[in-house]
């Protein structure tokens, strides 16, 4: 006992062997309180009887009585302590309020101008609203602290005139349950214009704009210094099987209940009572936040009201209910509901909370369970029921309660859901609403996005927008760019200003500046641009009579600014700091004095355009022009979409080639929540992937044997560990994908698309992974149970790790791991072939009828009237109709003996040819479509014999839908397969030699041929509709057509337009594909002035229709007359000078317009 409160700030075990104390004889302790979530604490004293261990506390304890608890014994078998305990006296400051007084300090001088100012104060309160602090200057500026709804507020009004009303006031909440009666300590401390606001040990920091001046006004108040304490007497309800039974006076006609409750949880049994002498009984509880009650009666219709809503929020609410012989009275809080009742009597006893686990009798009912919360000013009868005497056993009954403390805890201070997650609560636990976040798991940790364009292709996806997440589970949000899925990957990000925009009269003294705002912030950006292999964006400068650069001082004239927020003076094509154009790199400017075709300064246009790629500059965020102002002076410039491809760290790899290799890298912080993602590949049975250790905690990842993955950590709890269990051995030297996270909720652990395993953590324990020795990746400190294989694309909590880097220095481990095709060959689809690369793999697509980066992308061709494609397999030899000896003129291998087709249509024309293969010897295959639209095979391999027909009847196919044939030979067996129907099979008659192939024709044939009249007939209309993905054997005839028309052999005719037919999103056959424009590279036509760009993606679309509808020899016509008309306008306004520009620019659009309109529509072909 010190007598009175004092701070202990240091404690000192002393030696001294005679100096023994018979085993809790006079235990003794500091007042070390272990509460959940924080760690427990303890004292080890010295080892032998002369030396003295020392201790500080972190924070001083201010307390009267001191106990020591010894621990543990002597190792000698017997305990002894002597303690010396060192603080000083402490002298209390305290004032209680009532809430109508108030405690007013007042200055000596009128004024302060605060540069820095400190409030600190402590204060305990059972309300939950009041306000504690109030200060105001003479400028209209204030400072208030206030409690409301039991968190704290912090005020801040700047009277300055000049802010905008929006920066004027700055609202700041910290803390939560403050209510309680216990002490909360605060803290503001304002330098400058920087505000630190704590209140117990969560700090808030901001930046307050302004000025702060303090003018405290001039008042007195009466207020009582010492602090009183209320007689309040809380209990708290542990758990669903906690309750509270108490007496009451039965046989009354009158039933009175009032009291104060506060909970999170939506559900709960607040007060059960069993009326007099019937099964009838009244119920109040808690029912989704509202309070509801229910009085029923044998034989008598049951009342039923609800009050209130969101009671669950934690604060303290009253409920008083009046039950009298007509009328029920509820009022909750300020809700009051009245409504009729039955006659009933009061009951003996009176259950809140719940009901007991064993009946007696009672016929307590809880339809939600019990609740779970505080309980205070109970009152039975207008009788406030004295909670000490139930605890000390003289009234009432209890089960798993305690009386006199409420412990609420607010789960959700502080937060613990990223990236936006909305925090909510039970008793229990909290709950994070991830809802429209981007992530995913119990704290919203997870991106749900990839994070590159190089990680969506390898999902198998095709070119199309998409969220990326740049740092995974980081800070930074995701953001939409479109992915441009070619062999390089390409992501693409658009600005504000992609427009050709013109700049007239401006100088130095006001120049032309604008500003670029992409679809990303600077940080996203930058993240993405770091991951990338290779950045670009192109920006042009055309120019007449305006410089970039002053030859006689070498004063920029016009200038770009980048991501470090620097003048850049070096323009497309060029490299830093050496103040050139693409021409002066490549030595091609028109004026060999000048490093840039605009510092020629020519009274023409011109222009300055290239790819700007040095990627730390990147992305250009702001463009000044300033030399536009003398006569005919004029610029224009243009920048495109920022252009990133690759991803360094999808294929960022190690190979570890010995048991005791391995890579290390700094500490892995990850205190709350922690994520690791890697890709692996081995064929061995065993290995430690990655292991970081503490003093006690640690975190691992280890392939534990051939078809088990663990995931193992330990936080203080004790360790634990998550395992899954594949169905197949994970060591067959492939790709696999394992992701593991563990946050204060739970763990996870993911590998590739089996069922993702989890661990529940306790909700009270320890929670902080403390780790401190360094990261060790492919081994393990002690060098056991090392991994062989490969590993790729590490992150830890998104940030990736360089395992090649590390790998270039590190014996037995080297950089890169090749052999992706064993992983992602099967990405290559449609006879596709998997070609190896350093950093990843590409899809040959040669021999396939499809494209694109997975050789998935259909190649289909809209059919007009007459429209014929022939592809040839052999030279055509002329030989005699009477000759016998041409057969061995002919190849070997033009002779076959099995074909594999496949191809897909959509038509509404009957009959149709749809394809048609023959040789020199007259015989012929014919697919067609015969006049009441059933799909014809018609073999004729035997010159001397009619053709074998088979004909599969499902249906008209001629109905515009899209259609799958597949058709096969075997010698004599033929199997036919129809949208992926069960495969009809037939057997030839005739020969089973093909012999001499000469072409295969699709659309009309041209030429004589004899065949039968069936064909015939199909073939006098030819095929009008959609073709796609054409395939014979190894030979795609309508993709060399379309895509190879010089070097393949195949002769076009007709009218054939490349379209999106042949897709299932390809409603219309005739309509043209849409893709993706992401850069205009066309540049200007020529020389001359540059083209505003007034196209759109409509006046695109427009242009390609008209295009489309008109004969193209016409059109080229057209288009030729016109563009000599127009560039002759241009040349003939230009020298009338300044009067006449408008007329120039409008002829010049209209030029920009025509080309445009030819450039669309390339892939339309007219032969």
């Amino acid at each position: 006992d010190l007598g009175s409160p004092s701070p202990s700030p240091m404690c000192w075990p002393l030696g001294g062997g005679s100096t023994w104390v018979s085993p809790w004889g006079t235990p003794c302790a500091l007042p070390f309180i272990w509460t959940p979530r924080v760690s427990s604490s303890a004292f080890s004293g010295n080892t032998n009887s002369d030396s003295v261990v020392h201790y500080k506390l972190q924070h001083s304890i201010k307390a009267r009585f001191l106990r020591f608890v010894p621990l543990d014994w002597n190792p000698n078998g017997r305990i002894g302590m002597r303690i010396e305990v060192y603080g000083c006296a402490y002298r209390s400051e305290v004032a209680d309020f009532d809430g109508k007084g108030i405690l007013l300090y007042r200055f000596n001088q009128k004024s302060i101008s605060a540069l820095k100012d400190v409030i600190s104060l402590k204060f305990k309160t059972i309300q939950s609203d009041g306000i504690l602090l109030y200060r105001e200057g003479q400028n209209g500026d204030h400072i208030m602290l206030e409690l409301v709804r039991g968190k704290l507020s912090l005020l801040i009004t700047l009277g300055d005139a000049k802010m905008h009303s929006a920066n004027a006031q700055i609202n700041i909440t910290l803390g939560s349950l403050l209510d309680d009666q216990h002490w909360h300590s605060v803290l503001i401390e304002h330098f400058n214009n920087q505000v630190n606001f704590t209140v117990d040990k969560h700090t808030h920091h901001f930046h307050a704009k302004g000025e702060f001046n303090y003018l405290d006004l001039d008042s007195e108040g009466n207020v009582s210094f010492s602090c009183s304490e209320p007689q309040v007497v809380p209990v708290t309800f542990l758990s669903s099987t906690s309750y509270l039974a108490l007496p009451g006076t039965s046989g009354q006609d009158e039933i009175s209940v009032n009291f104060q409750f506060r909970t999170w949880n939506k559900e709960g049994l607040l007060l059960f009572s069993k009326l007099y002498e019937t099964s009838g009984g009244l119920l109040l509880f808690l029912s989704d936040g509202n309070v509801k009650m229910s009085l029923y009666k044998p034989g008598k219709p049951q009342s039923n009201i609800a009050a209130g809503a969101g009671l669950n929020n934690g604060q303290w609410h009253s409920i008083s209910l009046l039950v009298t012989r007509n009328r029920i009275n509820l009022r909750v809080d300020n809700d009051a509901i009245s409504s009729p009742s039955i006659q009933v009597f009061s009951g003996e006893r009176y259950y809140f909370g719940g009901c007991p686990a064993d009946d007696n009798g009672s016929e307590c009912k809880s339809p939600f369970g019990g609740f779970q919360g505080c309980m205070k000013l109970i009152s039975i009868d207008n009788e406030v029921v004295d909670l000490i005497s139930v605890q000390q056993n003289s009234l009432g009954n209890f089960s798993d309660l305690q009386i006199d403390l409420c412990g609420i805890i607010d789960r959700c201070l502080p937060n613990y859901c990223e990236h936006g997650g909305e925090c909510s609560q039970s008793w229990n636990s909290f709950y994070c609403n991830c809802t429209n976040t981007g992530y995913r798991g119990a704290t919203c940790h997870y991106s749900i996005y990839e994070q590159s364009c190089e990680a969506y292709k390898h999902r198998g996806n095709t070119s199309g927008f998409y969220y990326i997440d740049s740092d995974g589970s980081g800070p930074l949000g995701p953001f939409l760019v479109y992915c441009n899925m070619t062999d390089t990957t390409w992501t693409i990000i658009q600005h504000n200003n992609t427009d050709l925009t013109r700049v007239k009269s401006a100088n130095q003294e006001n120049p032309h500046t604008v500003f670029f705002k992409y679809t990303a912030s600077l940080e996203q950006l930058q993240a993405t641009i770091n991951h990338a292999e290779h950045c670009e964006q192109e920006l042009a400068y055309h120019c007449k009579k305006s410089r970039l650069l002053n030859k006689r001082d070498g004063t920029p004239l016009s200038w770009w600014v980048g991501r470090t927020n620097e003048t850049q003076t070096y323009w497309g094509g060029s490299v830093p700091d050496v103040k050139k154009c693409t021409c002066g790199i490549e030595g091609s400017c028109i004026d060999s004095e000048h490093f840039c075709n605009c510092d020629a300064d020519r009274n023409e246009w011109t222009n300055d355009t290239g790819f700007l790629s040095y990627k730390d500059h990147l992305p250009v965020s702001k463009i000044v022009v300033t030399d536009t102002d003398r006569p005919n002076s004029e610029a224009a410039y243009k920048l495109g979409p920022l252009l990133c491809r690759g991803d360094k760290t999808f294929w960022n790899s190690a190979s570890f080639n010995t048991e005791t290799s391995y890579l290390h890298f700094p500490t892995f912080h990850g205190e709350f929540s922690a994520d690791v993602s890697f890709f692996f590949k081995t064929t061995a049975s065993s290995g430690v992937f990655l292991e970081n250790l503490g003093i006690k905690d640690f975190i691992r990842t280890e392939l534990h044997s051939p078809t088990e993955v663990t995931f193992s950590f330990d936080v203080g709890n004790g360790p634990n560990e998550v395992t899954v269990q594949s169905p197949t051995p994970l060591n067959d030297n492939q790709w696999h994908y394992v992701k593991a996270e563990r946050n204060i909720k739970e763990a996870l652990l993911q590998v590739d698309q089996l069922p993702q395993k989890t661990f529940t953590a306790p909700s009270d324990g320890h929670i902080r992974l403390q780790l401190n020795s360094q990261l060790f990746v492919g081994g393990t400190a002690s060098r056991q149970k090392g991994f062989l294989g490969c590993i790729r694309s590490l992150q830890l909590n998104g940030i990736a790790l360089d395992l090649e880097e590390r790998a270039k220095i590190t014996p037995g481990v080297q950089p890169g791991c090749p052999g992706h095709c064993s992983s992602y060959g099967n990405l290559c689809q449609n006879g596709g072939k998997c070609k190896e690369k350093y950093s990843g793999f590409s899809c040959d697509c040669t021999v396939s009828a499809y494209m694109g980066p997975f050789c998935k992308k259909e190649v289909s061709a809209y059919f007009g009237a007459g429209s014929s494609v022939m592809y040839n397999f052999q030279e055509y030899y002329t030989f005699s109709k009477n000759s016998s000896s041409h057969a061995s003129s002919f190849h070997a291998d033009m002779t076959l003996i099995r074909e594999a087709i496949t191809f897909t249509f959509r038509t509404k024309r009957t009959p149709s040819l749809l394809l048609y293969v023959n040789s020199f010897y007259k015989e012929y295959l014919s697919v067609i479509l015969a006049k009441n639209g059933s799909l014809q095979v018609r073999y004729k391999l035997d010159s001397h014999q009619d053709p074998d027909v088979f004909s599969i009847n499902f249906k008209s196919m001629a109905d515009g839908q899209l259609h799958h044939v597949k058709i096969n030979r075997e010698e004599e067996m033929l199997f036919v397969e129809v949208n992926q129907n069960e495969r009809i099979e037939f057997i030839l008659s005739s020969s089973l030699e093909f012999n001499a192939i000469k072409s295969l024709i699709l659309g009309k044939i041209l030429e004589n041929s004899e065949v039968d009249q069936e064909t015939m007939k199909a073939n006098s209309q030819g095929f009008i509709g959609c073709l796609s993905s054409v395939q014979f054997n190894h030979i795609a005839p309508l993709k060399a057509a379309l895509h190879h028309t010089i070097s393949a052999p195949v002769i076009v005719k007709g009218r054939l337009m490349e379209s999106s037919c042949g897709t299932l999103s390809g409603a219309d056959s005739t309509s043209s594909e849409t893709t993706h424009s992401f850069a205009d590279h066309s540049g200007p036509i020529d020389e001359g002035e540059p083209l505003a760009n007034a196209i759109r993606s409509d006046s695109a679309v427009i242009g390609g229709v008209i295009a489309v509808v008109i004969f193209i020899l016409l059109c080229i016509a057209a288009i030729a007359v016109r563009i000599h008309k127009k560039k002759s306008l241009y040349k003939k306004n230009e020298t009338k000078g300044s009067e006449n520009e408008d007329s120039a620019e409008t002829a010049l659009k209209s030029e920009l317009s025509m080309q445009n309109t030819i450039n669309e529509n390339q892939k339309e072909y007219f032969f």
